[in-house]
């Protein structure tokens, strides 16, 4: 029979058990309780952790293998040709950090196919909320004319981006938002991008699967070189969409 997953104490800048401990089923689960302070979530962050848990469960934390994840370099974001056809002509423009709240909302309530319910639970939001006025937390917001049509946010610890969630109102908007994202980390020298857990949509898209010791290396380097610190606003200005139909993100 599988061992429970330790319970963490109340201490937010205690050690998580050691991700090798995580349950294979399912898959990833490393530990129940805690809080989501921010000293406990960049705590997890840098060790390869993430919560993940709804409304009525405990805080969980979570270390799946293998992790998926995105190379920043050109093509490292698949855009097939028919997608980069239709931004030609595209007007949307991609920017960080000007519109958090509304790309949080979003996420938690835009419907998804195959999807009832969402795990941004009210306490999640305000913790990521946090994060975000503290300089960790970043939204990817695609923009056509003065609205928001697409969007993604994760939280940042050195070079290490850490994708939590997207939304589209308009086809291929998150896909947009993602592209634009892997094109501005590469300039910074930020060669990743982690997207947690696999699925078909990311596969498409270029997600690799990165066994966990191989993450856990990765993470370690990444995170303790320096950043780009505060809002996104300014270094990451804007992207027009159409700049990226070459492919060469």
């Amino acid at each position: 029979m599988s061992r429970l997953p330790s319970l963490l104490d109340d201490d937010p800048l205690s050690a998580f058990p050691p991700p090798e401990q995580a349950l294979r089923e399912p898959d990833g689960l490393l530990a129940i309780g805690g809080d989501l302070s921010v000293p406990r979530l960049l705590n997890a962050y840098r060790a390869g952790i993430f919560p993940w848990y709804s409304d009525g469960q405990p805080i969980l934390w979570w270390s799946p293998d293998p992790r998926a994840m995105f190379a920043t370099a050109p093509g490292g974001v698949h855009l097939s040709r028919r997608f980069r056809r239709g931004l030609r002509g595209s007007t949307c423009v991609v920017q960080a950090d000007r519109r958090f709240d509304e790309v949080l909302h979003h996420c938690a309530t835009v419907p998804r196919a195959g999807q009832s319910g969402t795990w941004i639970t009210d306490d999640m939001a305000r913790a990521y909320r946090e994060l975000h006025r503290q300089g960790h937390a970043h939204s990817i917001e695609v923009i056509d004319g003065d609205r928001l049509v697409a969007g993604l946010y994760g939280v940042a610890v050195g070079r290490m981006f850490y994708g939590e969630s997207m939304f589209s109102l308009a086809t291929g908007g998150s896909t947009l938002a993602l592209a634009a994202l892997a094109r501005r980390l590469n300039e910074w020298g930020w060669p990743w991008l982690d997207a947690q857990v696999s699925n078909p949509h990311l596969v498409r898209l270029g997600a690799i699967a990165c066994p966990r010791p191989g993450f856990l290396r990765l993470v370690a380097a990444q995170c303790d070189l320096p950043g780009v610190p505060g809002p996104w606003t300014t270094p990451f200005g804007e992207v027009a969409a159409a700049s990226l139909a070459d492919g060469s993100i």
